[in-house]
């Protein structure tokens, strides 16, 4: 019997070991952290050995095959050393896509992957095509591959899961677009993350398919530089294409196969340019999988959004409050202040990754009357648009903030929170710093 460790016990890490037993393999599951009561009980009803604040070597290095949670970095010593004894680590999707033959749309990116995976997984259900939608969403990808596999599947990739891969391969693959984000984890190489991306495509055959944003520097450099053997198909708001998704009077055109379906950006649900992008890529992989045009307008127009994307809140006295959590990166924070309408109360700042804020700054100078810090260490931020924007403050907590914006806000105006950072240093993740956020504004 061979032996599979799962190094992390959070959803990736326990549907491995749920798939894995199901498969045949003896499991243990390790966690240097405490792992949660959720996760303990099903590990506790499937009678799958773990141990949580401790990793057990002798127990961890007889193992067949690791699968490594994706927050896991690779540089950690206990992974080399694991990669030094020969011992293969791979990611949670490349354990589960070996037991299945069901077709997959991978979707990566450094943002919009949410909002595309879960628009392109609306488009196919809502058709009447049997797909599950997993990665760094809902159930794990090895979860529902154990109990539910189905005929297809949407993924959303992030490059860590990427990082993990062999021979897992997406029959449609989706680059959304690239912009700098967890180079930390790339020894702060943009190539090396460019590089993560793009393993995306690295198993493609020429009956496979790579869709992409064509207006995007990082992705058209990599293509100019490097081949795949996927059919490259782009979309643009910038140009017209022959083949592809572009913009044509006010309209999203798609052209595939000689097959052409126009929808109107006034029957997009979601509004924004980054949104149109979302919808092409979205669309043109519907048609990929032959669905009906009608049923693909109609999925366009009632789509209801991410939670903390954009998220409309409230309205008090006048003032739009927008959740926008998820914006853990520069460029997501670009795609939100370019939407904004009125003057705006801007709330920034967590766990900087790197970032160079200098691409904000004519949004900045034409939309932000007033920056609220929520960081702990809000220095860069201070120095780049300090002498910038007339009202500068810092607070220690969403409660806070969102007091601090109220008071700043004038009837007409949007408060925005838009990170452009992690969340770790106040929050657990963006999810609870949306939600603290929401709460707070809901308390006022």
């Amino acid at each position: 019997m061979k032996k599979l460790v799962v190094l992390g016990g959070g959803e990736s890490g326990v549907g491995t070991a749920i798939l894995g037993k199901q498969k045949g393999y003896k499991v243990f599951v390790s966690d240097k952290g405490s792992i949660s009561n959720k996760y303990k009980e099903v590990l506790l009803n499937n009678e799958i050995d773990f141990e949580e604040n401790q990793h057990t070597e002798s127990e961890i290095f007889n193992a067949d095959v690791v699968m490594k949670s994706p927050g896991i970095p690779d540089k950690v010593a206990l992974v080399q050393t694991l990669l030094k004894k020969g011992i293969l680590v791979i990611s949670e999707i490349e354990f589960a896509s070996q037991f299945t033959d069901a077709t997959i749309v991978g979707v990566t990116g450094s943002n919009g992957k949410t909002t595309t995976t879960m628009l392109t997984h609306h488009l196919l259900k809502s058709s009447g095509i049997h797909v599950g939608m997993a990665g760094n969403i809902g159930d794990s990808f090895a979860l529902q591959i154990a109990e539910q596999n189905h005929k297809n599947y949407v993924l959303e990739l992030s490059s860590f899961q990427l990082d993990g891969i062999e021979k897992f391969n997406s029959h449609i693959a989706i680059i959304t677009n690239i912009s700098p984000d967890h180079l930390d984890r790339y020894d702060y190489d943009y190539n090396k993350y460019i590089a993560s991306k793009f393993r995306i495509s690295q198993n493609q055959t020429p009956d496979d398919f790579l869709i992409y944003d064509a207006d995007d520097d990082a992705i058209n450099t990599w293509l100019k530089n490097n081949k795949t053997k996927a059919t490259l198909i782009p979309f643009s708001i910038k140009r017209e294409l022959e083949f592809g998704a572009f913009l044509k009077d006010k309209n999203i055109i798609t052209i595939i196969n000689t097959k052409q379906f126009k929808m109107p950006l006034t029957k997009l649900s979601l509004q924004g340019n980054h949104n149109i992008k979302n919808a092409m890529a979205a669309t043109l992989s519907a048609q990929l999988l032959n669905v009906r045009k009608q049923n693909i307008a109609e999925s366009l127009s009632n789509f209801e959004g991410v939670e903390h994307r954009l998220e409309n809140v409230q309205k008090i006295r006048g003032v739009q409050f927008i959740n926008d959590s998820k914006a853990t990166n520069v460029n997501a924070t670009f795609y939100a202040l370019e939407c904004m309408k009125t003057p705006t109360v801007w709330i920034v700042g967590g766990v900087d990754k790197g970032n160079d804020y200098t691409d904000l700054m004519p949004l900045v100078r034409e939309k932000v009357k007033a920056i609220v810090c929520l960081g702990v260490d809000n220095s860069k931020i201070l120095e780049t648009f300090g002498n910038v924007v007339d009202v500068f403050v810092e607070t220690a907590g969403a409660e806070e903030a969102v007091k601090v914006a109220k008071k700043i806000s004038e009837k007409g105006d949007t408060v925005l929170l838009s990170p452009a950072c992690a969340s770790f240093d106040l929050f657990n993740n963006y999810e609870d710093r949306g939600r603290q956020f929401k709460a707070a504004v809901r308390g006022l």
